[in-house]
């Protein structure tokens, strides 16, 4: 299969834009978010929890508080 990436001759998986915190890990937040089927919001926790270290810090998981104050909100509709 050709490339799906902007980056020429890599696959999209294979690059990534606005920092290398993903690159660390071996495997991606998004191969687990779409292998297991999470949800939006859930996938946002995911990320911002697997990436606070690297990236972030103390934002992220703010924003992972905020990710899951949102699923509270609306948990009956789930």
């Amino acid at each position: 299969m050709g490339s799906t990436s902007i980056f020429e001759g890599l696959m999209a998986k294979e690059t990534q834009i606005g920092g290398n915190h993903y690159k660390a890990l071996r495997i991606q937040p998004y191969e687990y978010i779409m292998a297991n089927n999470i949800p939006y919001l859930e996938a946002n926790v995911l990320r911002y929890v697997t990436r606070h270290r690297l990236e972030g810090k103390q934002e992220d998981i703010k924003k992972a508080i905020k990710n899951l104050e949102l699923i509270l909100d609306d948990y009956d509709k789930f």
